[in-house]
C-alpha cells in the first residue's frame, strides 16, 4: 500500500522516480523513530498492569523492526499487522484483529490512535478511542469524535489514570 500510494503521489505530481529512489524513499518507513515520550509512557502503562497491543498497517516486519529499534520489545502484549486479514484500516475487517486477538469485547480495550481518521474508523467499530493530537488539527468530520484527545502520550497516561 505504501508503494501504491507514492507511485500515486508521484504520478500526481509528475515526478517521475528512479527505481533507487523509489527504493531509498520507500527504506525510510523501516528507520522511522518513535517519539521520545513512547517508552516511558508505555512503561507506565504496562506497570500499571495493562495488557498493550500494536495494530498496524505496515507489515509485521516492519511492526517488529521499529520495535526492536526503538527499544520498545517486551513492552507490548500483541502486534498485530492489518496484513493478517488482507485488509487496511479503517475496514472494520481491520478493527476486528483486536478484540479477536486479545479475546476481550471490543468496548473493553482503549483504541489509541494517531491520526484522526484512524481514531473514527476504530470509533465506528465499537471501541472506546483516544487521539494522540500532536498537531493541533480539528477532529475530523466524520461523525465520530473520540471519547479523549491529547497533544502527547504523557496526555494519555493522565486519561488511562482518571478511568
Amino acid at each position: 500500500m505504501t508503494a501504491d500510494s507514492l507511485e500515486f503521489a508521484a504520478r500526481s505530481l509528475g515526478v517521475e522516480l528512479s527505481t533507487d529512489l523509489r527504493a531509498a524513499l520507500l527504506d525510510v518507513y523501516r528507520g522511522l523513530d518513535a517519539w521520545p515520550d513512547a517508552e516511558p509512557a508505555l512503561r507506565a502503562l504496562k506497570g500499571a498492569g495493562l495488557k498493550l497491543a500494536l495494530l498496524s498497517n505496515m507489515t509485521a516486519g516492519m511492526l517488529h523492526g521499529g520495535i526492536e529499534r526503538a527499544g520498545l520489545r517486551g513492552l507490548f502484549d500483541r502486534v498485530l499487522s492489518t496484513d493478517e486479514v488482507g485488509s487496511f484500516k479503517p475496514a472494520p475487517r481491520s478493527y476486528a484483529l483486536g478484540p479477536s486477538a486479545l479475546r476481550v469485547p471490543v468496548e473493553t480495550i482503549l483504541f489509541v490512535a494517531s491520526a484522526g481518521w484512524d481514531a473514527a474508523g476504530a470509533k465506528w467499530f465499537g471501541y472506546p478511542t483516544y487521539w494522540v493530537n500532536r498537531t493541533a488539527a480539528p477532529v475530523e468530520e466524520l461523525d465520530a469524535t473520540p471519547d479523549g484527545i491529547g497533544r502527547d502520550l504523557d496526555e494519555l497516561v493522565a486519561f488511562v489514570r482518571e478511568r
